[in-house]
């Protein structure tokens, strides 16, 4: 359950980072359930439509419709938003990272190893103190650094090893802030990313 709560903490505190995108991402997901919001696609600008869907979330959720995000909106969204992923979470389509108890060390060569660090490459695009390294399945010095990033922001040890927390964390940030997929299932873009 702490590895649960960690990734969560790193969920809400990236939330918090990127508030538009992160507000537009959920109301997104939420209006595959609820016909009456919009559909939306994250861009990080608080537009008509962005406020069109807030409005629409207010007047439902019997809040005072205003088109502003004030705590208790974003409260009111966010409990929803949670509620519908603990509904609807879905099995992923593969398992990239072996089970519990695995953990990769610096130096270490793991094949699997290959889709973590591409991963930090792009997520390196989105944030600060991660730094692209070479996606080769050789956890070195870049690679653990970039994992001990991830585990200082996720409130877990931060040992540079890779592990099934560490990954869950991982993928909750990849894709949060790089799929944005509202369908649930990740369109093929010809590569990562």
């Amino acid at each position: 359950m702490r590895d649960s709560a960690a990734g969560q903490e790193l969920l809400e505190r990236e939330m918090l980072a990127r508030p538009v995108s992160s507000l537009q991402y959920m109301l997104g997901q939420l209006s595959k359930t609820y016909q009456f919001l919009p559909q939306l696609v994250p861009d990080g600008v608080f537009g008509p439509r962005t406020q069109e869907a807030v409005k629409a979330f207010q007047r439902e959720a019997g809040l005072p419709v205003t088109g502003v995000v004030d705590p208790a909106t974003w409260d009111g969204i966010h409990s929803c938003w949670l509620r519908q992923q603990a509904r609807e979470s879905y099995t992923r389509a593969a398992r990239v990272f072996p089970s519990e108890g695995i953990q990769v060390r610096e130096g270490s060569s793991r094949e699997y190893m290959i889709v973590p660090q591409t991963m930090f490459n792009v997520l390196a695009r989105h944030f600060e103190g991660i730094t692209p390294c070479l996606a080769d399945g050789t956890h070195g010095p870049a690679s653990a650094a970039n994992v001990r990033w991830l585990q200082k922001a996720a409130g877990l040890p931060e040992t540079g090893c890779m592990d099934k927390a560490t990954w869950d964390a991982l993928s909750h940030l990849y894709e949060i802030f790089v799929v944005q997929d509202t369908s649930g299932q990740p369109a093929f873009t010809g590569g990562w990313g």
